[in-house]
């Protein structure tokens, strides 16, 4: 039986493979698991479980959050619901509130009819594998739930969540002085920001604003059904027309939940996750608040972020696709920053997982420290030409031992020497490999991914 919990949670399509009643037997399996002192005397009202919940625009997260609330609060946790609210918001309330978890509802940059439910652990941390597997476990298992005044409450308070959050992430670079006046770092930024219609149409335009930006807005207009259709990271053409019509200096876009960000240079240029993390952890290294001169990436960050990071003095460390398995990492050898490609950065000065308004606002100030544009920041990152080819209906399984691939990923490797990678990934959710090559050239990087495609799809046939 395939596992429920994914990389990012449990996934699925609202009200057909996510419904309500497995939102429900969730929330009740997590405060089995994740709740401290489960075994104290139900009748006692001081040092109450809490929970958090908070979830994206989507219309299907009304019930899944009634849903989800439901079990928790019959587990006797009280609830605080603060309704629409970006992930890294959930997480970062998470830890300042010191309740017993946190859960969001999203499915971040998939098509609305998707929703999905993941977990933060105390403190605002994303669940490990272990802790999804024993909330799978006790899923829809029958215990001695309390009664009476055991069981929890739902509170809703989302203008007072929303605006901790705000004011934690605009003072990440314009912190309160003893003068109790808030600077404004960004004053004479003019900014576009496309909010995808999900989780931080509030959020990001006021934290902008707040820290001086003169900021218009795109795709900030939720209905409960327009989150990321033809806006936000995955679909940035209308960012980057914008940015050109307003002769704005830079443009971010975000995805349904705003755990990630991309950028868009004064040209309409996409800058993308490896580009910005290289700005930001030049950025640390030199207000030497880099730990250990290191940037945490994944397999999928491109060779050219890594060789100019090499030129300024800055290593890095590689880890397997998954913000998670970054925090992993970053929490394991005590590094500040560290990201994707797609646009999650998680700098752990501010934040426990990625946050795609933080990113924004760290970037915009370091476009203002700088003294240079964002065009002219990004070109000290140029990434290496990369074709990604997905290879369906093959044994995913068996990339990493068959004998002919194996030798065809040897012998492209050999040939691209130190001037390019070849990487074969298998899919966490289908019967597929994907295959990837970066090269000197596009032509090159084409032709090895071609002819890698050939051999897995001949040798890994279903």
């Amino acid at each position: 039986m395939p596992r429920m919990f994914g990389t990012d949670g449990v996934r699925g399509l609202a009200n057909k493979t996510l419904t309500a009643q497995l939102a429900l037997d969730l929330g009740d399996a997590a405060v089995r698991v994740l709740g401290d002192n489960q075994n104290a005397d139900a009748e006692q009202r001081e040092g109450r479980r809490r929970a958090l919940i908070g979830r994206d625009t989507r219309v299907s997260g009304d019930f899944l959050a009634a849903a989800l609330s439901a079990g928790m609060s019959a587990g006797g946790f009280d609830v605080i619901d603060a309704g629409i609210i970006p992930t890294p918001g959930v997480a970062f309330l998470t830890s300042v509130l010191n309740v017993e978890m946190g859960a969001v509802i999203s499915a971040s940059h998939n098509p609305m009819p998707d929703n999905g439910i993941k977990f933060f652990a105390r403190g605002g941390f994303k669940l490990p594998d272990t802790k999804e597997d024993e909330i799978e476990a006790v899923l829809g298992q029958d215990w001695q739930r309390p009664t009476g005044a055991g069981v929890g409450r739902v509170s809703h308070d989302t203008v007072t969540a929303t605006n901790l959050y705000i004011d934690h992430l605009v003072s990440s670079i314009a912190p309160i002085g003893s003068d109790q006046v808030q600077p404004k770092p960004l004053k004479g930024l003019k900014i576009v920001a496309d909010c995808a219609n999900g989780a931080t149409s509030v959020v990001a335009p006021e934290a902008l604003r707040r820290a001086g930006a003169e900021v218009v807005v795109i795709n900030a207009s939720p209905d409960g059904y327009n989150i990321n259709r033809k806006a936000g990271s995955t679909h940035p053409e209308q960012l980057q027309a914008m940015v050109k019509a307003t002769d704005a200096v830079l443009g971010v876009a975000f995805d349904g939940d705003a755990d990630r960000c991309l950028a868009v240079d004064e040209d309409g240029t996409m800058v993308n996750g490896d580009q910005i993390m290289g700005i930001l952890a030049r950025a640390k290294h030199r207000e030497g608040k880099l730990n250990h001169d290191t940037l945490v990436v994944t397999v999928m960050s491109n060779l050219g972020l890594k060789l100019a990071l090499k030129d300024m003095g800055i290593k890095t460390v590689q880890t397997n696709v998954g913000d998670r398995y970054v925090l992993e990492e970053m929490l394991r050898g005590d590094f500040s920053l560290g990201g994707e490609q797609s646009g999650h950065v998680i700098n752990r000065e501010f934040a426990t997982t990625g946050d795609g308004t933080l990113t924004a606002l760290t970037l915009c100030n370091e476009v203002v420290n700088s003294g240079k544009s964002l065009k002219e920041l990004a070109a000290d990152f140029p990434q290496l030409p990369q074709k990604l080819v997905n290879v369906p209906d093959v044994d995913k399984a068996a990339v990493s031992t068959n004998a002919a691939v194996q030798a065809a990923v040897a012998r492209e490797s050999k040939v691209l020497g130190d001037t390019g990678r070849v990487l074969l990934r298998a899919s966490g959710t289908e019967p597929l490999v994907r295959v990837m090559a970066e090269a000197a050239t596009q032509q090159q990087a084409d032709e090895v991914c071609s002819r890698l495609a050939a051999v897995v799809a001949q040798e890994l046939a279903l």
